[in-house]
């Protein structure tokens, strides 16, 4: 099992303390939330540590869906840098958010949608390109995220050859049980606890989720991607290893 933890734990602090931290545990594989406070990337820094990386392309103010022609393109420029960093840093995983449905534009879903899987196609060709694969995220069940439903999302990544970031508390918060996150264009996924009401990323047995049953149908499967932990603070990244090692034993 290929275990690693997102910078998110302590995204507000300086990346090389997060990876001091994960380095300290043990672990093997970093993913790094490439946005704001650490949208600038020492890439001499990152490579002086005996982590591989995956990188997380920025979600605030990010919209690859947008109406807005001119924020679209800056998003998926913005997500071409994440993959860029990728490039350099000989990692092979880039997660994307599809992007949202604003309020407004609740009655252009349809179009929407068209600008997203444009955009999606075109970070997938770009990814590529360079070696890198764009790997697309399942979102939470609140208003305006899009690819809530995992089966459309598989089948667009499906028709473009691409692959998905299963986030399992995601799913789970959009009614998905343990028996039904498993599909075949899953290469990299997230791995947090809920109980369901919010996306509230806990450690790993703090929720109701049945992660062992999830993990063991990935491992039945042969899954040879990583689980990166995606938690809300480094105690919960320590909870959630030693949990995921019991899972191991």
């Amino acid at each position: 099992m290929k275990i690693g933890a997102s910078t998110l734990s302590g995204f507000k602090d300086k990346l090389e303390n997060n990876l001091d931290y994960f380095e300290e545990l043990g672990l093997d594989y970093a993913e790094i939330l490439h946005q704001y406070p650490n949208d600038e990337i020492n890439i001499d820094s990152l490579e002086s540590y005996n982590l591989k990386y995956s990188i997380h392309s920025p979600i605030v103010n990010i919209n690859i869906a947008s109406l807005n022609k001119a924020i679209r393109k800056t998003s998926i420029e913005e997500i071409k840098k994440s993959i860029d960093l990728a490039n350099k840093l000989d990692s092979d995983i880039v997660v994307v958010h599809p992007g949202s449905i604003p309020f407004l534009g609740r009655d252009f879903e349809e179009e929407i949608y068209g600008l997203a899987n444009s955009a999606i196609e075109e970070l997938g060709k770009y990814g590529q390109d360079l070696g890198v694969t764009a790997t697309i995220e399942n979102m939470p069940a609140f208003e305006g995220h899009m690819y809530q439903n995992m089966e459309k999302l598989n089948q667009t990544l499906d028709e473009y050859d691409m692959f998905m970031t299963l986030d399992i508390g995601h799913a789970y918060h959009s009614g998905y049980s343990a028996d039904s996150m498993y599909y075949d264009r899953i290469k990299h996924i997230h791995i947090h606890d809920n109980n369901g009401e919010d996306d509230s990323h806990y450690a790993l047995g703090e929720g109701s989720i049945d992660l062992k049953h999830i993990v063991q149908t990935f491992e039945s499967k042969n899954y040879d991607g990583i689980y990166i932990i995606e938690v809300n603070d480094k105690d919960s990244v320590k909870n959630s290893l030693d949990y995921l090692k019991k899972l191991d034993e």
